[in-house]
Parts: structure tokens; sequence; C-alpha cells
């Protein structure tokens, strides 16, 4: 039963795999528009955190989810990024969300967690067919 499910279903492999790229991409392509329309705003909030030299991590920060954008999107380096998203979102979450008294920050933490998860999965499958990866 199981192989003719694995059957069945390897044919949405590739539609799945854009799917998945595209939609990790929305959330980073959200984050890095907010970053860029408030840059000094983020540099606050990393200084906040107690991040060195926040003015600099900042537009870094920004520029690293534009690139990730772009790259997931396209399907280029699609493993390099993929594990580039797991390891920012595991530090992400050990950086900015660990106040699990608060609920808020603990969900964050979770979503962090998951997104790595997703990312890692990406990273092993690979980007599927409809990427630059594949032509």
């Amino acid at each position: 039963m199981a192989s003719l499910l694995n059957k069945t279903f390897s044919a949405y492999n590739d539609p799945a795999l854009l799917l998945g790229r595209i939609l990790l991409s929305i959330m980073f392509a959200v984050g890095a528009y907010g970053k860029w329309m408030a840059l000094n705003g983020f540099a606050g909030y990393l200084a906040k955190l107690g991040l060195p030299a926040p003015a600099i991590l900042a537009p870094l920060t920004a520029v690293f989810e534009t690139a990730v954008v772009i790259a997931l999107l396209a399907g280029f380096q699609t493993r390099i990024a993929a594990l580039a998203v797991a390891a920012f979102c595991i530090a992400t979450a050990l950086i900015a969300h660990m106040n699990f008294a608060d609920g808020n920050q603990q969900i964050h933490f979770m979503k962090n967690l998951a997104i790595a998860g997703g990312a890692l999965a990406l990273f092993v499958a690979g980007p599927g067919a409809y990427s630059v990866d594949k032509k």
C-alpha cells in the first residue's frame, strides 16, 4: 500500500517543492521588506538584544533575507540557501526568542524551528525540476 501511495504521489514532488520554495520566500520577502523600510528601527531592536554592531548587522540581515528570497524563488543554489535559512532560523530562535515566559516569544521560537525543519527537508530533497539548479 505504501509503495502504491509513494508511486502515486511522486508525480507531485516537483510542484510541491516549487510551492514550498515560494511559501518560504514569501515569509522572507515580507521580513526583508520590513527591515529595509525600517532599518534604523531594526538596528535598535538588535541593539536591545545586545548584539554587536547593530548598524552593520541590520543591513546585512536585510541583504541576507533578500538574497534568500531570490535564491529560493529561482531555485538557484537551493541546497546552500536552504542550509543557510535553517542556520539563520535556529540562530534567530536562540538569540531573539528565548523568553518562554512570553507566550508570543515561545510561538516565534517554535515557528523558527519549524521553518528550519522545512529548510532542512528542502536541503535534502533539492529544488525540484522547476528551478535554475535543474536547468
